[in-house]
């Protein structure tokens, strides 16, 4: 959102695409002293989403509810104060059509009526910074074709994807006196033993290297020490290589009350986590595995055939395949394998919609979110603050397969989740890179 130095120094106007509303309704709060405008034409927008149950629904009813209580001045003209040190409010009414614009953009189109207002205000306003602001790529490329200034909303963005926290570091040149020390017991040394250019974060794992020696740690901040890592199976299934090691670790320790993990397709993220559920449902009264569901062309699940149960099915059949993975470990007739089929049918074990959880008291529930970076950073708020005594909640998802027409790998709410997180003790992190599914599907990834 860099602009020029000259255009810094002058007065800015910001004009609200319906999209940005409905990705965060607190949305006018985040322009400083600047002015802010709202077309006519995105309030009748959000009239189509006030009733519902669904996040946008949410956001749109909340928008309309703080407009409101700004009212009691003119929202129109000169608009009214946001609040101090802030700019102004005001409601943009319809206007004709530009010349401009008639020829090149329908005006059945409403992104087109958006563009409009901002045009014609940059024409009324030579000597203001009109900013079209919109979370639709397409519409800044219009905005920009006509010579308007157009900018995504980033105000919840991570500032850069390619330093986001992974969770581990590695240490290659480690003494070998310390790599012993992993090896005895106790277990563990001081923080300060091991020099790092930074020092380690809570809950934040270690490689430790020296030539053919090596182990895994982490940094304990209950304890406040670097601990060894030992590799441990999950209800039979197995870490394959040391950032699975890692996220086990995270999973089953009780300390830890959320944990991200992140990953491109076939690193084994949903395996993990639920194995790790299934470990430890000992301690919980339910296991609850979600994900948001994304249908594709941006339609809404009623455009698909069938009851509820037919329509919802294609988007959990994966969370049941991991599932099944875990199950086929072992023989029909083995008390595990039952046991997942008891889970299931006693409703210990859900499989189900983001979307049905709303309401719901999460307490000593493990919550596995799938998918998680189709997610706005709101709604990964949302899900973690209905978070009960003694629920442990797990996020996965990869942070660049996103489905979601408006996030990307900056904005979507697991990247938010990894930057806002980091350091805090109840929290832990793992990227996991090497895929484990097959040779084939390692090099289709790598490759293609």
């Amino acid at each position: 959102m860099a602009l020029p130095a000259h255009a810094q120094a002058c007065k800015k106007c910001f004009v609200l695409d319906t999209n940005v509303i409905l990705h965060d309704s607190s949305c006018i709060h985040h322009f400083a002293e600047h002015d802010v405008v709202v077309p006519i034409s995105v309030l009748e927008e959000l009239d189509q989403f006030k009733k519902g149950s669904n996040t946008l629904n949410f956001h749109a009813r909340e928008f309309v509810r703080a407009l409101d209580s700004l009212s009691e001045g003119r929202l129109f003209d000169g608009g009214v104060p946001l609040g101090p040190d802030s700019g102004k409010i005001a409601i943009k009414l319809e206007q004709q059509f530009h010349d401009d614009l008639r020829l090149n953009f329908s005006s059945q189109k409403h992104d087109h009526h958006i563009l409009n207002t901002a045009y014609q205000l940059a024409k009324e306003k030579p000597d203001t910074q009109i900013i079209l602001v919109t979370k639709d790529v397409n519409l800044r490329m219009k905005a920009k074709s006509v010579g308007l200034l157009a900018q995504d909303y980033t105000s919840d963005h991570v500032r850069d994807i390619n330093t986001l926290y992974s969770g581990k570091r590695i240490v290659d040149t480690a003494p070998l006196s310390l790599i012993d020390i992993m090896y005895q017991p106790p277990y563990e040394m001081e923080p300060d033993a091991l020099e790092t250019a930074q020092p380690l974060l809570p809950n934040e794992y270690v490689i430790l290297k020296n030539h053919k020696k090596s182990a895994l740690a982490a940094y304990d901040p209950v304890a406040r020490k670097i601990r060894r890592v030992d590799k441990q199976s999950a209800y039979q299934i197995r870490p394959r290589n040391a950032e699975q090691t890692f996220a086990l670790d995270a999973l089953a320790n009780s300390n830890i009350e959320l944990v991200s993990m992140s990953g491109r397709a076939g690193t084994g993220k949903t395996l993990l986590a639920l194995a790790a559920a299934l470990e430890a449902r000992h301690r919980y009264r339910q296991i609850y595995m979600a994900r948001p569901v994304v249908p594709l062309s941006n339609k809404d699940i009623g455009y698909l055939p069938g009851d509820i149960s037919s329509k919802l099915d294609p988007y959990m059949q994966p969370l049941y395949d991991n599932l099944a993975v875990i199950q086929n470990q072992f023989f029909e007739n083995d008390v595990k394998h039952r046991k997942i089929k008891d889970l299931l049918d006693e409703e210990k074990l859900v499989i189900a919609p983001l979307s049905y959880i709303r309401g719901r008291s999460l307490v000593k529930i493990f919550f596995i979110v799938d998918e998680a970076q189709n997610l706005t950073p709101h709604e990964v708020k949302t899900i973690i603050t209905r978070s009960g005594e003694g629920t442990k909640m797990v996020f996965t998802g990869d942070i660049f397969q996103i489905d979601h027409p408006y996030l990307d790998s900056q904005s979507n709410g697991l990247s938010y989740l990894i930057e806002k997180m980091q350091g805090q003790k109840l929290y832990a992190h793992i990227t996991l890179e090497k895929g484990e599914r097959s040779e084939l599907a390692e090099l289709a990834s790598n490759l293609l």
